[in-house]
Order: C-alpha cells, then structure tokens, then sequence
C-alpha cells in the first residue's frame, strides 16, 4: 500500500503530470478522479512546492465501501489514538468520492466527538457544512498542526481509505506573493502563482537547485515564474522583449528579497526579443520553463479567418523562438512552455508547432499518467487557455 496521497486541484491531470515528473511515473498511481497515491513517506515531499495538489495525507487503512461501517471504525479506533495528542484535539472529516450527505457526515463526527471526550479527552470538532472541508477552514483551525487532525475519506467507488492530511495548501502565502507583488500588468495575463510551479516542476524534474544549473525564462512578464522557481532555490535567468516587463521583473524580484529572504541567490534579468537573442552561458541553462506570449486577450471566440490570421502571427513567432533556442542549449534540456490553445466551438484549437516541433530541433514528450491534450490550463469563461507543451532539445 502507498504511503502517502496527494488531494488534487481543480484540474487534477495538470496536478498528475506534477508529480509524476518530481517523483517518476513507477512512483505514483492515480486515484479516482481527484488523488494519487505516492509512494514516498510524506516528510519525503516537499509539499509547499506543488501548484497541482490541495492537500497531502499519510495513508492510514483500507475501510470498506459502506458509511455505517466507516463510521464504526471511526468510533472504534479514533478515541483511542487521540489520547496520544497533547492538549485540546480539533479536529474535522472530509469525504471524497463516496456519496454521503453532509449531514451524515456530520452525525458521524458529533458520535465521533462524544467518543473521544468519554475518554477524558479535550476535544473541539469543525462544523460541518459540505462534504469537504474548506481549505481555508482546515488551514485557519490548524488541522495539519500537532493538535489537529482532518480525517479524509477517499474512495474512487471500489476501494476506500483513510487519510490523515498532513500539508494543506496555504492560500495565504500564494496571495502574500501574488496580490502583493509591486509590479503586475492585467494587459500582459497574470501567470498565477500555482501554475508557475507546475510549469517549473514539469520542466526541472530530477534537476537538483543545489547542484547548480540555470532556469531561463525567455518571456519573464513581471517575473512571476521567477519568482517561483527562485523560491525553489534554482538559479534564474530571465529576459523580456519588453524594457517595461523587464523592470517590472527586476522590482518584484526586489520585493521577493525583502519577503522572501529564503529565495535563491543568483539571477539575470536582460531585455531581449527571444526569437533572435544571444543568451549568456548558454551551457548552464539546465532548463527552459515559461509562459509564452499567448496573443491578443479575446472575450469571445473572433470569427475564423481573424483566429486563423491570430493563430498564424503567434505560431510564426514560437517557430523563430524555438529555432532560436535550439542552437543554444545542450541535447536533452527540457521545456515546459505555456502556450496558448483556443476554445473552439468543439474542442481546443492547438498552434501547429505543436505538431512538428522536430522540425526545430526539439522532440515531444510523452508522460505515462496524462495524455499531452489533457495538458491543458483553462477556466469556463476564457476562450484563451494555456497548453502545456513538454519537450527537449535533440
């Protein structure tokens, strides 16, 4: 049995894709729609660094499939161990894939609470309103802490498990290097911070920041991926076309000094057009990890011709870029890059270098846990998303 868990984000492929470039596809297994297991011990995981997981659990015990005998194995057992917690426990349930309401939910851990306090224990249970817990609930009432417990139920509809989370994504720290930041520039896309590590993990896997290597940046914008990849411990290298998006990056990282002292040292932030730039050292860049230049912002899909005529200027662009590149960099560094994909009428419009990225001197990669076309970044409402393309140079 796996040792560990990850909760997945809204779009859990991009999270799958994540952890199995970190930890190797024989590693992780999917599980049901919105987990994997991982086989590592969950100290092993550096948690704070995936974009693509809500939550990491230890795996406590396989229970069976039926609510009224997961619930007397709670009763049984639970009492018991919070005995070894010092102090008041809070604690709080959380179920995944199986269909319980949350008032049942609920009545379980009220039993749950007069269990544990029938032992002489101090004891203090979230209220239940959904299903699952807030992450900001689980966060705020210190769940993850010595004194807390969220108990997850996971089940993908044949096998179930439960989970004790041990990390919950921290929502505050993503806003404090987000919404903070000094530079940002709504025109030019805002990169969020969780998709920046995805990127990054995608594209550095098995590179270690301590062992030096470079991780460029081709189209910094205002340096949110540096930012992330910094944060890592990796050494940066970003430029930008723009002189504006450059000074932009050189101020945010600034701050991210001032917030951040942890983050890594060594940087270079140039201007230069990435299609024809010269890049200094080209023989330490260990990695490329990015967000392309996705276009003109649409808020509705333009008539064909236009998004032929849009989609034409932005792949000949990524053309030179890759051209350009490839005569740089050593065989076998890889790409993440984010580019742009289209919400079609029936599926997702892709640029056409997607499909002869030989040509540039780079091969495609394939993953064994998300198929290519699921690599993808959107929201209901935007008709631009991010695909993310994972190659490396031949």
């Amino acid at each position: 049995m796996f040792e560990s868990i990850a909760i997945l984000g809204r779009q859990p492929k991009l999270g799958i894709a994540e952890l199995e470039c970190l930890f190797g596809a024989e590693n992780i297994e999917p599980f049901s729609d919105n987990a994997c297991f991982i086989d590592l011990h969950h100290s092993e995981i550096d948690f704070k660094r995936l974009g693509g997981s809500i939550r990491l659990g230890k795996v406590i015990v396989e229970l069976p499939n039926d609510w009224k005998a997961i619930e007397k194995h709670l009763l049984e057992n639970a009492p018991t161990h919070a005995d070894y917690i010092e102090g008041k426990l809070i604690f709080g349930i959380s179920v995944f894939g199986l269909q319980v309401s949350p008032k049942k939910i609920a009545g379980t851990a009220l039993q749950l609470k007069k269990a544990i306090r029938q032992t002489g224990k101090s004891v203090r249970m979230v209220p239940q309103k959904e299903s699952v817990l807030g992450t900001a609930t689980v966060l705020y009432n210190k769940l993850t802490g010595p004194n807390g417990w969220e108990l997850c139920i996971v089940s993908d509809g044949t096998r179930t498990f439960l989970i004790q989370t041990t990390d919950i994504q921290d929502i505050d720290a993503y806003a404090a290097r987000d919404q903070a930041r000094p530079m940002r520039d709504a025109k030019v896309g805002m990169l969020p911070p969780k998709l920046a590590q995805i990127i990054i993990n995608l594209a550095v896997t098995n590179l270690d920041p301590h062992l030096g290597g470079i991780v460029l940046d081709p189209f910094c914008g205002t340096g949110v991926l540096l930012q992330e990849a910094s944060l890592m411990n990796f050494d940066i290298y970003g430029t930008d076309v723009e002189p504006r998006m450059v000074q932009y990056t050189i101020d945010n990282l600034n701050w991210l000094d001032e917030k951040f002292p942890e983050a890594g040292d060594y940087r270079r932030i140039e201007i230069g057009d990435a299609t024809n730039f010269k890049w200094n050292n080209p023989d330490a860049i260990k990695a490329v990890a990015c967000e392309t230049y996705l276009g003109r912002p649409l808020s509705s899909l333009p008539p064909s011709d236009q998004l032929s005529k849009i989609m034409h200027e932005v792949n000949s662009l990524h053309h030179k870029f890759l051209q350009n590149l490839a005569t740089q960099v050593k065989p076998g560094t890889r790409l993440c890059l984010a580019i742009p994909t289209w919400r079609g009428k029936h599926e997702f419009l892709h640029l056409p270098v997607v499909n002869y990225v030989q040509e540039t001197g780079f091969k495609k990669l394939t993953l064994k846990h998300a198929a290519n076309d699921e690599l993808i970044y959107h929201r209901d409402n935007q008709v631009v998303g991010r695909e993310l393309l994972l190659i490396e140079k031949s």
